[in-house]
């Protein structure tokens, strides 16, 4: 008896063996080949972008997660930004995620690399334009939608005149965020366009505009790291302003509890890079179709000082 159960465990052992080398090898053949797969992630980052810095994490997570390559770049022109998106398809990635603050200017090449037949996922900015250029799908916020939400929360505040702080020229995604608010903060809301690549200079612009303006009561940015300058300009100027933003940061959050900030709106850009990778790799090794021709939302979710410790260990590690 004991004979036969140490026969039938070989043969066990050895039909076991036999799948793994000469069955369909479905698992390890999807893990070899996911090796050989890259992927692009451009952007239209500037340099020491926190809110990208989250993007190109998420995207990298994901690339180790499935064992495939990930390679980032960005550039805040949008013609540049064309040519490291046709530069990738002269290397012959598998795909490329893709923001588009302009996406006139990337027309041409997102158009030129879905005909070479490159997937492509939008991220970010540019949701309006995304089936129309071949796109999967478009991971982000819609900006309409975040906005005017933004808008009735500083309406019910009591607030009235306020300034919208773009940081980005010619970013149509910001340019939507502030033209929604607008619409719903039912008193004055002004644009103010400043140079996002220099923080100082934010803050000074800031400070002016509140100095010059004594009757501003709402000062709003559209990513995390100005709505720190923009706490600055407020202590500096004197002004009694309040300050809300789109986009975190661990700064923002500490400044939420500390009653600095009135809320942050939360787009989670870690998920925007994670997806956006995740997207192109389960269509090569699926066929998947993420978002069924829709754009999936990564927001917006509001931060305040009700939920602010609940996120703060997160934004510590840089996930949101």
């Amino acid at each position: 008896m004991r004979n036969k159960l140490k026969l039938a465990g070989a043969i066990v052992v050895a039909g076991s063996l036999l799948a793994a080398c000469s069955g369909t090898g479905k698992d390890d053949a999807t893990k070899d080949n996911s090796k050989d797969l890259t992927y692009a992630v451009i952007t239209h980052s500037s340099s020491g972008d926190a809110f990208w810095d989250r993007v190109k994490s998420g995207a990298e997570k994901a690339g180790k997660d499935y064992g495939v390559k990930v390679e980032y770049s960005s550039d805040p022109d949008p013609a540049k930004q064309s040519q490291l998106i046709d530069g990738a398809v002269a290397d012959k990635v598998n795909g490329i995620v893709v923001s588009m603050a302009n996406p006139d200017g990337l027309e041409s090449s997102i158009k030129k690399a879905v005909a070479a037949g490159v997937p492509v996922v939008t991220i970010n900015s540019g949701v309006d334009k995304f089936k129309a250029f071949g796109a999967i799908t478009h991971i982000g916020q819609t900006e309409t939608i975040a906005g005017e939400a933004v808008g009735e929360r500083l309406k019910a505040a009591g607030l009235k005149n306020g300034i919208c702080v773009i940081q980005e020229a010619g970013n149509i995604g910001l340019e939507e965020r502030c033209k929604a608010v607008a619409a719903t903060f039912g008193g004055k809301m002004t644009n103010l366009q400043v140079d996002g690549t220099d923080d100082s200079a934010v803050q000074a612009t800031i400070t002016s505009k509140l100095q010059a303006d004594k009757n501003i009561d709402t000062v709003l940015t559209l990513g995390g790291q100005y709505a720190i300058d923009a706490v600055g300009s407020v202590e500096e100027s004197g002004s009694k302003a309040k300050v809300a933003t789109f986009d975190l940061s661990e700064d923002v959050i500490k400044d939420i509890q500390s009653d600095k900030i009135l809320f942050a709106v939360d787009q989670q850009p870690y998920v925007q890079g994670f997806l956006g990778v995740t997207t192109l790799y389960l269509k090569d090794i699926n066929g998947n179709d993420l978002g069924g021709g829709q754009p999936i939302n990564s927001g917006p979710a509001f931060i305040t000082k009700d939920n602010a410790d609940a996120v703060l260990k997160f934004a510590a590690n840089g996930t949101r």
